[in-house]
This record gives C-alpha cells, sequence and structure tokens, in this order.
C-alpha cells in the first residue's frame, strides 16, 4: 500500500502552500502591528494625553522605521556584492573544472554551472552599480577615489 507522501506532487504542493503561508504571516503581522499601535494610541487617550502629543509620539518611531538610506554606501554595497559574486563565481567555476579534471565523471561540471549562476548575478550587480553611479552623476554628485572601482578612471 502505498503512502499519500510518495506522490511526485507533494513537493511542488507544499512549496506553493509554503509561499502562501509566509504572505499570510506577514499580513496578519502587518495588521497585528496596526491593532498594537491603535490600542497603545486608545490607551494614552484614556490617560488623559493630548492628541498632538500622541501623534508626535506615533509620528517619531515611523521616523526611525524610514530612515534615509545614504546613497554612496547603496552605491558601494552593490560594487562590493558585485566583486564578491564574481569572485566567487570565478572560484566555483575554476573549481568544477578542477574537480571534473581530477575525477573525470561528467556530473562534477555542475559545480562549474553553479559559478555560472553566480558569475552572472555578479554581473548584474556591476550593471546595478554603474546605473547607480550615472544617475547619481546626473543629480551632480561627484564621485572621489574611496567610491570608484579600482582602477577605474575618474573624471
Amino acid at each position: 500500500m502505498s503512502s499519500p507522501f510518495d506522490s511526485p506532487f507533494i513537493v511542488p504542493v507544499a512549496g506553493c502552500v509554503m509561499i502562501l503561508g509566509l504572505g499570510l504571516g506577514g499580513i496578519i503581522s502587518e495588521m497585528r502591528s496596526k491593532e498594537m499601535r491603535s490600542q497603545e494610541r486608545i490607551a494614552m487617550l484614556n490617560r488623559g494625553v493630548p492628541l498632538a502629543d500622541i501623534e508626535r509620539m506615533m509620528s517619531k518611531s515611523n521616523e526611525e522605521d524610514k530612515k534615509v538610506r545614504d546613497p554612496l554606501r547603496a552605491l558601494a554595497n552593490a560594487r562590493r556584492t558585485a566583486m564578491v559574486l564574481i569572485s566567487a563565481g570565478i572560484g566555483l567555476g575554476i573549481f568544477g573544472l578542477l574537480l571534473w579534471a581530477i575525477i573525470q565523471q561528467r556530473e562534477v561540471l555542475v559545480v562549474g554551472a553553479v559559478g555560472v549562476i553566480s558569475l552572472a548575478v555578479g554581473g548584474g550587480f556591476l550593471v546595478d552599480y554603474n546605473m547607480q553611479k550615472r544617475e547619481l552623476s546626473r543629480f551632480g554628485m561627484e564621485l572621489d577615489s574611496e567610491t570608484a572601482l579600482p582602477g577605474e578612471r575618474l573624471r
């Protein structure tokens, strides 16, 4: 007698259920957060705190969540991520080819394919870095030697 878990559809169905569960969990968490904030406001009103003070206190907590990001830091993060992913892709590719040369089994070339994936994602981050750099120069922000890539010419 076969088990219902022997079906080839159990993994895709479980994956879809997991994604739905994560989405619903996020929605429920956001609803609960808003409910808690409204209960805090009601409790402060019951204690006699003026509405203007409540709004000021609540806006401070919202402002802390929405801090302004430094564009140069985002640029540096994109550059650093691109360099790490490209280096990891090259390293995995070389490792896969060396392992294939030693073992002489075709299945080992999958390691090299994983390196190509990492290399491609790193290339995407490098494109993003260049787009961000172009946008910053369009807004008049000049990049100094600390934010440029090594070997890159500065204007």
